[in-house]
């Protein structure tokens, strides 16, 4: 989290914005009281970096997913426990 004066953040607006897309948290002071703060706002389409994340679209696992036939048949290692 980074602390500045309200003058120093009057000034570096433009700087202290790309921190907040980047994750960090500023805190902005006034005779050494906290008086605002600049945080970034969590965003469904955005990854912590900052960039946009790519929407996910219905079917874009098609033929990368697959089941073997037995997937539902008992294990041989549990037909103890299944008596």
């Amino acid at each position: 989290m980074t602390k500045l004066d309200i003058s120093k953040a009057k000034s570096n607006l433009a700087e202290l914005l790309n921190l907040a897309i980047q994750g960090e948290e500023i805190v902005i002071t006034q005779d050494n009281q906290p008086v605002a703060k600049i945080s970034p706002i969590e965003s469904s389409n955005r990854c912590t970096e900052g960039k946009i994340k790519r929407r996910l679209k219905r079917g874009s696992a098609k033929d990368k997913v697959w089941m073997s036939d037995d997937f539902d048949e008992p294990l041989e290692d549990f037909q103890e426990y299944m008596e």
